[in-house]
């Protein structure tokens, strides 16, 4: 069952062939973690949806709030008969124009998928990743935002299937290493722990400012916002990924180096903590 615009449906075809998140990519989306019907960090994601919009110049309506788009999703859950679920709900411009939309006005999609495991757990398999150098991210505020346009990760995810790879890291036009295909990164070495700064052209992720706001809170870490060489991972003892529907997943090698996960098994508890007392 799929929410169109409020209105929820079996899922069938439902944009036309005009849809401009199809074909321009002028559309935003967030991937949300739902469980026990709530949504975590709903606050964090409503403003950075808004703020993207604006950065895009849609047309918020004045309905849009944070109530109303918590209703919507709590409706598409229930439609689904689902408590605990993954939902992307994708915001996008009405048909309409070439590359100059005829208006700023929006529509939207949510769709709800079920969770493996209501709770963050941390993963024991192996999981392997390398560079992908074929084409960089670009520092800029445009990358910082969830849209449409993904095809880098794409491609990316392409790269990895045919390397047997896990996932792949992605690198800006100064070489630096910004980001996993499906997430933040943050490297430990000893009691410090550094993630890019949000101008290399990551995503501001969710669970990168959960995880931020964690760790200035610890005296055990030294937290660093800072570009991240691709030599420096060699010499790191961790490194994984964020993202609001795995948690943090840590990597275990990279080329010749294999990591621990001691920091990360850590940084899960505070984080399941933090979720059960908020």
């Amino acid at each position: 069952m799929v929410n169109f615009n409020g209105n929820i449906n079996e899922e069938k075809t439902l944009l036309s062939v005009e849809n401009r998140g199809l074909k321009y990519g002028d559309a935003l989306f967030e991937t949300l973690r739902v469980v026990a019907n709530k949504i975590l960090f709903w606050e964090d994601h409503y403003f950075r949806l808004m703020e993207s919009m604006r950065i895009l110049r849609m047309e918020i309506p004045m309905n849009f709030t944070m109530e109303f788009l918590e209703e919507e999703i709590l409706n598409t859950m229930k439609a689904n008969e689902l408590k605990n679920a993954r939902i992307r709900c994708t915001v996008f411009r009405g048909n309409g124009g070439l590359y100059a939309p005829n208006s700023n006005d929006i529509e939207y999609i949510i769709t709800a998928n079920e969770l493996n495991s209501p709770f963050y757990l941390l993963s024991e398999e192996s999981y392997t990743v390398d560079l992908y150098k074929d084409f960089y991210i670009n520092k800029g505020l445009l990358s910082t935002l969830k849209t449409n346009n993904k095809i880098i990760n794409v491609l990316g995810s392409v790269y990895a299937k045919e390397n047997d790879l896990d996932n792949c890291l992605l690198v800006n036009e100064d070489k630096s290493v910004v980001e996993a295909l499906n997430g933040n990164i943050f490297l430990v070495k000893g009691n410090v722990i550094k993630t890019p700064p949000i101008t290399d052209g990551c995503l501001k992720g969710i669970l990168r400012k959960q995880l931020l706001e964690i760790i200035e809170k610890t005296s055990d870490y030294e937290l660093k916002e800072e570009s991240i060489s691709p030599f420096e991972i060699q010499k790191a003892d961790e490194f994984f990924i964020t993202n609001v529907i795995r948690g943090i997943v840590p990597i275990t090698k990279y080329r010749k180096k294999n990591f621990e996960s001691k920091v990360a098994k850590d940084l899960l508890a505070k984080l399941n903590m933090r979720i059960r007392l908020g």
